[in-house]
C-alpha cells in the first residue's frame, strides 16, 4: 500500500514533463519524535531551571522550521524592496534571530499578549498577521496591517500591542498588559521584549519595581544580539548580565540561537509567571546578520568574519535543519519542497505589495479611536479639515 502511494506521488510530480524532485520515502519511514539534550540555562534568583532534556516532533520541527524560514525569506525581500526605493523610511531586520520569535510563540499561547520594539516584522507574523499584509504594510499600501499608515516599526493584530518606535518604551504598556490579565484573573500573561540597547532605560527599572509589588504575570525578554546600534554591549553597560538586571526579580541566560532553548525557557517562565509568583527576565543571546537598520552596513562596527562565523557556526536554521535530518525527522527533499512553497508565498506577497494601492487622503485619519462617531480633525492648516471614521 505505501509502495503504491509512493508511485502515485512520483507520477503526479512527472505529469506534464515537470522536472520534481520528490521523495521516495513515505511518512512512515520517519522518526516522529526525539529527545534532543540542549544547553543549560545561566540562572538567577531561583531554584529549578528548565529541562536540558526536551523533545520535539516531527510535526513541531518542520512547523518551527517553515516558520523561521518564511520570516528569513520575508527579511530579505523587504531588504532588496528597500534598496530598489519601493520602502522607505526605517526598517529594522529580524533575519539572525527567528529562534527568538518561534521559541516563544511554542511555548505559549495566542490568547497570550505580545509587546515588542521596533524590529517587529517576524513577531506581526507568528502572532497570526500573514505575510501579505506585513509586505503590504511596509510598503504603505491599503492592504497593509495597519491599513499602510504604521509602516515598518507600527504593526499590530489581535494580542500584539507592536511595533513601538521609543526605545524602552513598550516595556511600561507590557506591564500594564500584564495588570490587565491579573486584574481580570484570565490566567494570561504578557511577554515584553526590549533589545540590549534599551537595557539601561531609566523606565525598565521602574517598570520592574511595579512589577515586583504587584506580581505581574509579565515576561521580560531582553533579545540581546550583542550591539545597540552600532555600540557593543560591553561598551554601553557596566554589567552585561541582564538577567541579573531585575535584582529583585528572577532571572534566566538563553542560548538565543537555538529554537529549543528558548522554547524550554519560555515556558519555565510562563508556568511561573502563571503560578501566582510575578514576573521573570530572560536574556535571549541572540545576533542580527543586518545592521541596526537598513541605513546601517553593519560592518563599521564588527568585522564580516564576525558575522560569517555566527551564520556557520550558530545560524538557529541550519541547527534546527541539522537536528531534523540527523535524527531521520525529515528528508533534504522535503526542506527543499517547504523552500520552494516559502520563497513562492514571499514572491506573491511582494507582488501584492507593489501593485495594492495606497489609503487614500480622505482615510488619512480614520481609526484615532476605536468606537466613536465620526470626528473632524484639523489637517495641516486651519481651513483643511479631515474626518476619523472609527
Amino acid at each position: 500500500m505505501l509502495s503504491n502511494i509512493s508511485n502515485v506521488l512520483r507520477a503526479c510530480a512527472q505529469k506534464n514533463g515537470a522536472a520534481v524532485v520528490m521523495s521516495a520515502r513515505t511518512y512512515a519511514d520517519f522518526t516522529t519524535q526525539a529527545t534532543f539534550e540542549i544547553k543549560k540555562c545561566d540562572l538567577f534568583k531561583l531554584d529549578e531551571a528548565p529541562a536540558t532534556q526536551v523533545v520535539m516532533t516531527r510535526d513541531e520541527g518542520l512547523q518551527y522550521y517553515r516558520t523561521m524560514q518564511t520570516m528569513r525569506r520575508m527579511e530579505l525581500k523587504a531588504d532588496q524592496l528597500y534598496k530598489q526605493k519601493i520602502i522607505r523610511g526605517f526598517c529594522h531586520l529580524y533575519d539572525g534571530q527567528e529562534a527568538c520569535a518561534v521559541g516563544i510563540e511554542a511555548a505559549i499561547n495566542l490568547t497570550d499578549h505580545l509587546i515588542t520594539a521596533y524590529r517587529a516584522h517576524g513577531y506581526t507574523y507568528t502572532r497570526g498577521g500573514t505575510v501579505k499584509e506585513i509586505m503590504a504594510e511596509l510598503t504603505g499600501r491599503r492592504g497593509g496591517i495597519a491599513k499602510g499608515k504604521g509602516g515598518s516599526m507600527h504593526m499590530y493584530c489581535k494580542n500584539f500591542y507592536g511595533g513601538n518606535g521609543i526605545v524602552g518604551a513598550q516595556v511600561p504598556l507590557g506591564a500594564g498588559v500584564a495588570l490587565a490579565c491579573k486584574y481580570q484573573e484570565n490566567n494570561q500573561l504578557c511577554v515584553c521584549l526590549y533589545g540590549d540597547g534599551a537595557a539601561n532605560q531609566g523606565q525598565i527599572f521602574e517598570t520592574y519595581n511595579m512589577a515586583a509589588l504587584w506580581k505581574l504575570p509579565v515576561i521580560f525578554i531582553c533579545e540581546n544580539n550583542r550591539y545597540g546600534m552600532g555600540t557593543s554591549v560591553e561598551r554601553a553597560a557596566a554589567s552585561t548580565d541582564y538577567y541579573k538586571r531585575g535584582e529583585f526579580i528572577p532571572g534566566l541566560r538563553v542560548d538565543g540561537m537555538d529554537v529549543l532553548c528558548v522554547r524550554e525557557a519560555t515556558r519555565f517562565a510562563a508556568d511561573h509567571c502563571r503560578s501566582g509568583k510575578g514576573p521573570i527576565l530572560m536574556e535571549l543571546q541572540t545576533y542580527r546578520y543586518h545592521g541596526h537598520s537598513m541605513s546601517d552596513p553593519g560592518v563599521s562596527y564588527r568585522t564580516r568574519e564576525e558575522i560569517q562565523e555566527v551564520r556557520s557556526k550558530s545560524d538557529p536554521i541550519s541547527m534546527l535543519k541539522d537536528r531534523m535530518l540527523s535524527n531521520n525527522m525529515a528528508s533534504v527533499e522535503e526542506l527543499k519542497e517547504i523552500d520552494v512553497e516559502v520563497r513562492k508565498e514571499i514572491e506573491d506577497a511582494a507582488q501584492f505589495a507593489t501593485t495594492d494601492p495606497e489609503p487614500p487622503l480622505e482615510e488619512l485619519c480614520n481609526h484615532i479611536f476605536s468606537n466613536n462617531p465620526p470626528v473632524e480633525v484639523r489637517g495641516t492648516n486651519p481651513w483643511s479639515k479631515l474626518k476619523s471614521v472609527s
